[in-house]
């Protein structure tokens, strides 16, 4: 169990883990050069999160990942993942799997940023994750979707006068 708040990768930190939420909702997030933070990833229920470019390439996180809400969460150690293959091989393609599925998450997201108003990208949100508004701040959602809290709270307006 970890608890709202916590903090369980910090940006410059090594990192040899990563997590697999049970229930709850984790962040990953990056803070730019003005002191802004950018959240990259919400992880929920059977989603995997960690700073992967961090773990797999052996360099300083550039990700931070903290909960934003209470959690249950599997902790594994990289180097622990990989043996595991071996005597459970049936583990390696259900892992395959979710790696791919990140992948296509994060090649989604990206194409919405650059191809998506604002408006489509929030209602693509709620979509994606129904029951995790009420449990995050705006200031996490609106980092999420690329825009202020001010422009998210225009969004919303428009949104509830169609």
């Amino acid at each position: 169990m970890v608890s709202k708040g916590d903090v369980l990768i910090q940006e410059g930190q090594t990192v040899n883990k990563t997590f697999f939420v049970l229930s709850g909702s984790l962040r990953s997030f990056c803070i730019d050069k003005e002191g802004k933070e950018h959240t990259l990833q919400f992880a929920i229920k059977d989603w995997w999160i960690s700073d992967f470019i961090a773990m797999y390439n052996q360099v300083p996180a550039s990700l931070s990942v903290e909960c934003i809400s209470d959690s249950v969460v599997l902790e594994f150690d990289a180097q622990t993942l990989d043996q595991i293959y071996a005597p459970f091989p049936e583990f390696e393609p259900f892992q395959r799997k979710n790696l791919e599925r990140h992948v296509v998450a994060l090649h989604k997201r990206i194409l919405n940023q650059l191809q998506l108003t604002a408006r489509e990208r929030y209602q693509l949100f709620l979509a994606q994750y129904p029951d995790i508004e009420q449990s995050i701040s705006n200031y996490h959602i609106a980092s999420y979707l690329g825009m202020t809290q001010q422009s998210l709270s225009r969004v919303r307006a428009e949104l509830v006068k169609t």
